[in-house]
């Protein structure tokens, strides 16, 4: 597990903010949001990433049948507070086997869904077609969320975008049939709104997935 900041898009070593910048910097992306050490699986872990989050922490809730928290992440610093969010969940898979689920909420621009996507980022762009119907939805804090599919990625992979209170909504599946998990009408709660009820969240092994 690292134990330093890391650029969200990327994942190389930044600089803190000194006498030349007051942001963070990568080498190769400039100011960035810096993606702070992936935080192990447990109530507590949950707490802290709650308490930095200017945006969602989506959480499928209740959890689907046999799936476990595997891992939360966030970017940000302690001045602007966490500007992207990652949740890693794992379980059965719709068709046998092992899945695995992140959900990504962040601000325009800050390249971290992109990243777990295998896309060029930092958004969806042309990536996704909006002016086609969305090809599924889910329930996001009670709303109800279209989101389309990502083309592009790596095959091993189905990957969702949308929009959900103003901000990306990004859906990674491993492996890619597990994708049909998406279209179960899953229901996506903020944790920073579930209050005593985090307390309950089963916690699993760490998810690889989310230190890519």
């Amino acid at each position: 597990m690292r134990g330093e900041p890391s650029c969200p898009k990327c994942g190389g070593r930044v600089r803190a903010p000194g006498l030349f910048a007051d942001t963070w910097q990568c080498s190769a992306h400039g100011a960035v949001h810096p993606l702070q050490p992936v935080l192990p699986p447990s109530v507590e872990a949950l707490a802290v990433a709650v308490n930095r989050a200017r945006v969602p922490i989506w959480m499928p809730w209740p959890l689907p049948v046999g799936w476990l928290f595997s891992g939360v992440a966030y970017a940000g610093d302690d001045r602007s507070g966490g500007r992207a969010t990652a949740v890693a969940c794992s379980g059965p898979g719709p068709l046998g086997g092992f899945g695995e689920l992140l959900l990504v909420a962040e601000e325009l621009g800050v390249g971290l869904g992109a990243r777990y996507a295998g896309i060029d980022g930092p958004d969806p762009g042309a990536h996704i077609a909006m002016e086609k119907p969305p090809v599924t939805k889910v329930l996001a804090a009670g709303r109800p969320t279209p989101l389309w599919h990502v083309s592009g990625t790596p095959t091993d992979r189905a990957v969702f975008a949308g929009e959900a209170r103003g901000l990306w909504l990004w859906a990674i599946v491993w492996p890619e049939q597990s994708g049909l998990l998406m279209y179960d009408e899953l229901v996506l709660t903020d944790l920073r709104d579930a209050g005593a009820e985090v307390e309950l969240l089963p916690c699993g092994a760490l998810s690889p997935r989310i230190l890519a």
